[in-house]
């Protein structure tokens, strides 16, 4: 299952916040652009989660997933369950 704390994470490894951003904090509901997140560094985070997990993004994801929870939800959506 993949979390706002592994979204978190990567997040944090982009280097996209602005400064003075709390990503510890409630941000699930905050757009990604308010948190400091520019189209580049959301393209980041997406390689990153597709290198960590295989899961693509399809390309009007910058207009689908505005938020953490967003994306956090598209990305469990997507998983495929190794057994």
């Amino acid at each position: 299952m993949f979390t706002l704390d592994s979204l978190r994470r990567i997040m944090d490894a982009t280097g996209g916040a602005d400064d003075g951003v709390d990503l510890g904090g409630d941000i699930g509901a905050t757009e990604f652009t308010d948190l400091g997140f520019d189209s580049l560094a959301m393209l980041e985070i997406q390689a990153r989660v597709k290198q960590e997990l295989g899961i693509s993004f399809p390309e009007d994801s910058a207009t689908l997933l505005l938020r953490p929870d967003d994306l956090v939800a598209y990305v469990n959506s997507n998983l495929v369950e190794v057994v």
